[in-house]
């Protein structure tokens, strides 16, 4: 009897805790930096690292990086939305790297570094479009080439990428590419940051 109380209630924290938590879908490079930049802010609890946007089931790092899967680099966001918004998400997006070059990031080359905002309902395809027109209209860009693209799949990413920077401290990648980029995304959104 003290198992089953403890095992239901269990489960009501568990429901309790998860109501509030949502997912979010983004691809903007190399999913080593992306990654760091949403694990830093406040009310993401975890991401992942892993594949979207193409039409190829099942896809390996080795075959999305050949181009001919349609899939991009991305991460899934867990996130509570009473303490960070879906809007916000899409803010850091927009202000964590450069969605005016077509299929590259920095050093990075290929569709599969694209620059992808994926939505699953209308409301976040309109805070999507609107911070689009906003950042136009301002002139914080003088064009966006990032696809707005209907989430469909997300394909969870080898071991060995998730956490990558976290884990690979020393990498002459993460160190000439990604601490960099991270490091100018947290001294643009110090107000959102852990």
């Amino acid at each position: 009897m003290k198992k089953i109380l403890s095992f239901l209630l269990i489960i009501c924290f568990v429901q309790l805790n998860s109501q509030d938590m949502k997912e979010a879908y983004f691809a903007s490079g190399c999913f080593w930096c992306v990654e760091s930049i949403y694990e830093s802010l406040i009310g993401v609890s975890e991401v992942e690292s892993g594949y979207s946007g193409g039409s190829t089931n099942n896809p390996t790092y080795y075959t999305v990086l050949t181009g001919l899967t349609g899939h991009a680099e991305a991460i899934k966001v867990y996130y509570d939305a009473e303490q960070i918004s879906f809007k916000e998400l899409v803010k850091v997006f927009f202000g964590s790297h450069d969605p005016t070059t077509l299929n590259r990031q920095g050093p990075d080359k290929g569709t599969h570094y694209r620059s992808i905002a994926f939505y699953s309902n209308d409301d976040e395809k309109k805070i999507i479009d609107d911070e689009i027109d906003r950042l136009l209209k301002n002139k914080t860009y003088p064009k966006i080439v990032t696809e707005v693209k209907e989430f469909k799949k997300f394909y969870l990413a080898e071991d060995y990428h998730q956490d990558y920077k976290e884990k690979n401290p020393n990498n002459a990648y993460i160190w000439n590419v990604s601490v960099p980029r991270i490091n100018k995304f947290k001294s643009k959104f110090s107000e959102l940051l852990k």
